[in-house]
């Protein structure tokens, strides 16, 4: 009985032993408990020159997979944030809404439509600015292409060019002509222009007067 008793304990002593074996091996440990692997690593189950710990913490190459797994998931949050800004910018339109006031001979133009300021020029209803200024109008819908004509004027603009042509002679403008809301926009001072029209912009009362 003693001797099964000798046998058993010898037995434990080995299996604890060899627990050990596994979870420690030789080698000295820094201040946070852990070092690099230059011997017999993969006895221990490591890669050569892999640092780890004694302590349960984890190794080199688990902290640097943690550390380029955050990186990535930070870099894919920085993407998306830019991404939703850019189609915010986007979705914001190009143009805003102005209280331009036009006078024609001293009479003011009622807009069905607001005229608007795109990159810096003042648009204005096709319709309106044409009525007023008693100027017979002939859309080529198929083309885009719009002729005004006043007298011996003629303007002839497309919808999305800046190429104008005043009695056939071709200049270039800063802003084309387009289409807002269903609405036919031109820029007011190329318009006028282009049927012989004086102008003069007050600034102070943002007023545009146009005299024939």
């Amino acid at each position: 009985m003693k001797k099964k008793v000798g046998i058993t304990a010898s037995v434990l002593l080995l299996a604890l032993s060899g627990s050990l074996s596994v979870s420690a091996h030789p080698g000295r440990t820094d201040s946070s408990g852990g070092h690099t692997c230059w011997t017999n690593c993969s006895k221990w189950g490591l890669s050569y020159g892999e640092y780890h710990y004694h302590n349960g913490g984890s190794s080199s190459s688990s902290s640097s997979s943690s550390s380029s797994s955050a990186s990535k998931k930070t870099s894919k949050s920085k993407q998306k944030s830019k991404q939703q800004q850019s189609t915010q910018q986007s979705q914001k339109p190009a143009y805003t809404t102005t209280n331009l006031k036009v006078l024609v001979n001293g009479t003011p133009i009622s807009f069905t439509a607001k005229p608007v300021i795109y990159q810096n020029t003042n648009l204005v209803p096709l319709r309106d600015i044409a009525e007023s200024l008693k100027a017979e109008v002939v859309w080529d819908h198929g083309t885009g292409t719009i002729g005004v004509t006043k007298a011996n004027h003629k303007v002839t603009l497309t919808l999305g060019s800046q190429t104008v042509f005043y009695n056939g002679q071709a200049e270039q403008i800063a802003v084309a002509p387009k289409t807002i809301n269903d609405t036919t926009y031109v820029p007011v001072q190329v318009f006028a222009k282009g049927l012989g029209a004086q102008l003069v912009y007050d600034e102070n009362t943002n007023t545009l007067k146009i005299s024939l």
